[in-house]
């Protein structure tokens, strides 16, 4: 496959991407009970503490996806940026799970370690795919590969 075609791909990812982050914060200020794993005061307040990173998350995502159509050197700059702010979020929202038990409370808990994997598992492939690709996606070669 040409890295033109692989990179359309990945910026039709970085689109998706930003949308499930999107759904999921419509989720939980429209309808909670869908994605939330407990009613603590402590959690709410933890979870009130995303929205701000999650956005830098998906403007990264989305300056990314946007990039790499654009065959722009920068695609490196934010995809970069997006799967280290994504290995950020799991860490922190990993710790606060393991100290409270989230993973374990019914089927929200495992909504919510589902998205902790899915978001290491997309950092990492992003970061991956990105370093392996650099030197293409700077000298914007993405066309002749």
């Amino acid at each position: 496959m040409t890295l033109r075609r692989d990179a359309l791909r990945w910026s039709i990812g970085c689109f998706f991407i930003t949308g499930v982050i999107a759904a999921y914060w419509l989720a939980w200020f429209l309808h909670r009970s869908l994605v939330a794993s407990d009613t603590s005061a402590v959690y709410l307040a933890f979870e009130r503490t995303f929205p701000a990173p999650d956005t830098w998350l998906a403007l990264c995502m989305v300056l990314g996806g946007v990039a790499l159509r654009r065959r722009s050197a920068s695609a490196v700059l934010w995809l970069l940026m997006a799967a280290g702010a994504g290995g950020y979020l799991f860490s922190i929202d990993v710790a606060y799970d393991l100290q409270h038990g989230i993973w374990a409370k019914g089927g929200n808990g495992l909504v919510e370690l589902s998205i902790n994997v899915l978001t290491l598992v997309l950092s990492v492939a992003i970061a991956r795919w990105t370093w392996v690709h650099r030197t293409e996606l700077l000298n914007g070669q993405q066309e002749n590969a």
